[in-house]
């Protein structure tokens, strides 16, 4: 990593820490409009009971580190500019011949947010990101995991405003999979849409 490009990480991580110290919008959102509709609408006894976002893991699976060993160490850069937060390398393990893939190989990175930073990102991701995917109508409701998760595939990490497309190499594509406490994949979808999730359409069958 360049000094150049270790200050825009540094820059990041110290707007993001300035950022958390207020609390984030969502997290408010979250106790005075998401928690009381869902208490309502699903009936809970308990605050408890109800759903909540546990954490955000965003995952680069990286098949082209096996060709070019580079590729991990621009994606972990380009990752940790856009979150702000150390990135952890993956690494291969098992070997497959046939990829040509051997046991250690680094092969992907990720970050995984929780508290603070997680509400801070996923604000970050509803209103500047996604707005700036390329013939943007919502993300499909066909990915919850029946466990109440829910996987979204970015195919451009370029569309977070933080990467500066004249500095990278080549376009990544990333998973970002938002793990909640939800017991039905039809509360995880009311919970994450309460946030402000663009769903297209609601096709989560009921529990």
């Amino acid at each position: 990593m360049s000094k150049k490009d270790s200050k825009d990480t540094k820059t990041t991580k110290k707007v993001a820490k300035e950022t958390t110290k207020i609390k984030p919008r969502l997290a408010e959102k979250y106790k005075s409009e998401v928690l009381p509709g869902l208490l309502k609408q699903f009936s809970y006894k308990s605050s408890m009971q109800a759903p909540k976002l546990e954490k955000i893991v965003v995952n680069m699976g990286l098949g082209g580190a096996v060709q070019d060993s580079k590729l991990v160490g621009e994606a972990v850069k380009d990752l940790e500019i856009i979150i702000g937060q150390k990135a952890l390398i993956r690494k291969a393990k098992v070997s497959i011949s046939n990829f040509k893939l051997r046991e250690g190989m680094e092969i992907g990175a990720k970050i995984t947010l929780r508290r603070e930073m997680m509400y801070e990102f996923l604000d970050r991701l509803i209103s500047i990101a996604m707005p700036r995917i390329r013939d943007f109508r919502g993300i499909s409701d066909k990915s919850f995991d029946g466990r109440g998760n829910y996987t979204l595939g970015v195919k451009e990490h370029t569309i977070f405003p933080e990467i500066n497309m004249d500095k990278i190499n080549r376009v990544l594509g990333m998973d970002i999979t938002f793990v909640t406490s939800s017991k039905t994949d039809k509360e995880a979808f009311e919970l994450l849409k309460a946030f402000g999730v663009p769903f297209t359409k609601k096709e989560v069958q009921q529990a």
